[in-house]
């Protein structure tokens, strides 16, 4: 059977949603009773980044904000806060998506780079306006540059082994659409 852009598209969805709750699972497996006094990068997030742009149709605006709330609502984080301000940043950069298809990866990486540092900053900015306790400054620069780090890494292996490459620039799917 041949696959069709309706059934690529499809296909991406389901990868990202996989993905997505395989996160989750990571997340609220129970490590230890023992606060930890360093975090590693956001996963979903950039997960997130790296779908919307290399991809965009494969998470549309209504899958992205279900994901990210519940990822809100699961993690126990103020819900709707995080996935407002990265439903926010993933548009934006899903309008550049085009005209991130031809610059090199580090262009790519910095601009993912400046929306990470923007949503954290935003979300921080929320939580000190809202008067809610937040963790330690330090925790969240790791946490930024972590995510940051990661970036080049889940963009490698998502593009070896679920194809998640950039389409090319004037690229066509089968029916004649540009991607």
């Amino acid at each position: 059977m041949a696959e069709t852009p309706t059934t690529r598209i499809w296909w991406g969805r389901l990868t990202f949603v996989a993905l997505a709750i395989t996160i989750f699972f990571v997340q609220l497996l129970p490590t230890g009773a023992k606060p930890e006094s360093w975090t590693g990068p956001d996963m979903l997030l950039v997960l997130v980044l790296a779908f919307v742009v290399r991809r965009p149709a494969f998470v549309p605006f209504a899958l992205l904000a279900g994901v990210l709330l519940m990822a809100d609502l699961l993690l126990q984080r103020p819900p709707g806060l995080w996935a407002a301000l990265v439903c926010g940043v993933s548009e934006m950069l899903r309008r550049r998506s085009r005209g991130l298809r031809n610059v090199p990866l580090l262009m790519e990486w910095g601009t993912v780079a400046l929306s990470i540092v923007a949503i954290a900053l935003g979300y921080r900015l929320v939580l000190i306006l809202a008067m809610v306790p937040q963790p330690p400054l330090g925790l969240t620069l790791v946490q930024t540059v972590a995510t940051i780090a990661v970036y080049p890494v889940v963009v490698g292996l998502a593009q070896l082994f679920f194809g998640l490459t950039r389409p090319a620039p004037g690229q066509v799917d089968s029916f004649g659409h540009k991607l």
